[in-house]
This record gives structure tokens, sequence and C-alpha cells, in this order.
């Protein structure tokens, strides 16, 4: 008698993309590492990741059209895999697993895509495998990864500090239009921060805290938030990049209330008046010879799961 195997089980996470509204950089520190006082709001760009039982580790890789596969790291370098071997070392498992990352987040952009991929395998890992562990075990997980990945799991609006990875989450009522430009040239986050350093060698040791944004998103009036949009590497990351001025002085002029660069950027995000003035600026900046303008709204869920069909 022959017995039939039984399907492996999959579990299914999506993620968004994340903006920051504020980046206050402070002094580098001695251990290298720059004080963040950042307000984060996660979009409706997404990656889904697809987690199955399998008999090998490996990624199996799927893109948006304006994604170039090759940009996306190998498995031996992608942050997934290592947030895949850290979460399965904390549980004290063996075996393998597959991920099927279909990506929508622009890559090397500032929009923390790799971090949505690592705050997804983390859920994935633990739902498919009923570890059970808790929220607070998994945003020290996301921490040890990368300043970004716990936001990825919170979502919404917060705030973050330290470098980044002590998330408060914000209570934010608003619904804020974005159009988001990315770039096929990369730029490396690294040089910006050490950018800011040649250009701010006196910054302070803690950045201000971002009073008025907060204020502002409060109120649910987007152009009370574009008045007080921060990016302290915006200047180092134009002046690397001057073509990044460029587009955001074009996307002012074609209507968005406040363009900035996305976190370490290339990205550059505008915030609109409302989704029709979204696509007035996604036709301006088209015309203008940018092929890929996206749209999208704020703020949404962190990583969250997804029914497979």
């Amino acid at each position: 008698m022959v017995t039939a195997l039984r399907s492996p089980v999959s579990v299914s996470v999506r993620a968004a993309a994340k903006i920051n509204l504020h980046l206050g950089v402070g002094a580098v520190r001695a251990d290298g590492f720059h004080p963040l006082d950042t307000v984060y709001q996660a979009i409706g760009l997404y990656d889904d990741v697809t987690m199955t039982a399998h008999h090998h580790t490996g990624i199996v890789l799927e893109t948006a059209d304006y994604i170039d596969p090759a940009d996306i790291p190998s498995a031996s370098e992608n942050i997934a895999i290592r947030a895949l071997d850290l979460v399965r070392a904390h549980s004290g498992r063996d075996g393998h697993e597959r991920l099927d990352l279909i990506k929508s987040i622009p890559v090397a952009g500032g929009m923390a895509g790799g971090s949505a991929d690592a705050a997804a395998t983390l859920l994935a890992y633990d739902r498919l495998h009923g570890c059970g562990l808790s929220d607070e075990v998994l945003l020290e997980l996301a921490a040890e990864l990368g300043s970004d990945v716990p936001f990825s799991l919170v979502g919404g609006t917060a705030r973050g500090r330290g470098r980044g990875e002590l998330v408060q989450p914000l209570d934010d009522q608003g619904t804020w239009w974005w159009v988001a430009v990315p770039s096929r040239l990369g730029l490396s986050t690294p040089d910006v921060y050490r950018h800011f350093d040649r250009l701010f060698p006196h910054a302070l040791a803690e950045p201000a805290e971002p009073a008025d944004l907060l204020s502002a998103l409060a109120s649910g009036e987007p152009l009370r938030l574009a008045r007080t949009l921060h990016n302290d590497l915006q200047g180092p990351a134009i002046d690397l990049r001057p073509d990044l001025g460029i587009l955001i002085e074009r996307g002012e002029r074609e209507g968005a209330l406040r363009g900035l660069v996305s976190g370490s950027g290339p990205t550059c995000i505008f915030l609109c008046d409302s989704l029709d003035g979204a696509h007035a600026v996604v036709a301006g900046l088209r015309g203008a010879g940018h092929d890929v303008v996206l749209i999208a709204n704020g703020p949404v869920a962190g990583a969250h799961f997804l029914e497979l069909p």
C-alpha cells in the first residue's frame, strides 16, 4: 500500500515599505552608530513572503517589472535568510524552509524592503512551526537584524529612537497620499552617513525631537504635515546625487505639497493633498521622463498574514 505524502504547509506574510516623515540624526558615536529620532510610516507598497517546509533552504524570487532581479542579494547575503537562520537558532529547531519572495518595494531605495522581508520571515517562521514567540521576542530578534526591522513588524506610524529600533506606535488617524519615485542607480547608506559626518562635524549628540511633526500628524491636515517633513540625510544625499534635488523641485512644481528624500535615498517621496492630487503629480513626473512613479497611501498595517489561495 502506497501512502500519499502530505502537502507541505505554507504561510504567507505581507510587509509594507516604510518612509521617514522625520529623520533626525545625531553625531556619530564611538561605536560607529548615529543616534536617531525618526517618525516612520508604513505605506501601501508591499513584499510578500511565503514560507514552506522544504528539503533545503533557499529563495524563489518574483519581482515587479520596475525591479531588476539582479539587484536582489543572493540567498547567502539576503537579510531574509539571516532572519530565518536567527529565528531557527532561537527556536532550537532543525530543518529547512523555502522562501517564495514577491518584491514590489523598490530595492536599495531607503524604503526598507529588505527589512520588510526579514520581518515577514520572522512572523512566517513563528506561525509555520507554532513557536508561539511573543511580540517582545519577535521585536528583539528584529532589532538584531537591523534598525528598520522592528518597525516593519509594527507598521502604521511610529516613532523610532536609539538607532531607530526602539519603536513607539503613534496614533495617526490621517489618510496620507504619497508618490514615490525610485532610482535605478543606488545610493550607499554608509556613504550618505559618512557624508553627513563631513558636512556636519559639529552635529548635536542627540537629534532634535519632532514635536511640530507629531502635532501635524494629529491634525490630519496634509499641508500642515508637509511643512514639518524633515530629513537630516537629505542634504548629504543631494550633495552626492544632485539629480535628487532636481527631482524634488520638479515634483513640487507638478503639485506635490512637499518632496523629500526617503531615508538615505535614493527614492524620493512626495506628499500630495489627495488621491487626485497624487495622480496629477504622477502624470507630471511621467511627462518629465520618469518612467517608474508609484502611488501609495499610508499608514498601513505592519507585517501580517495572508490567506493562501
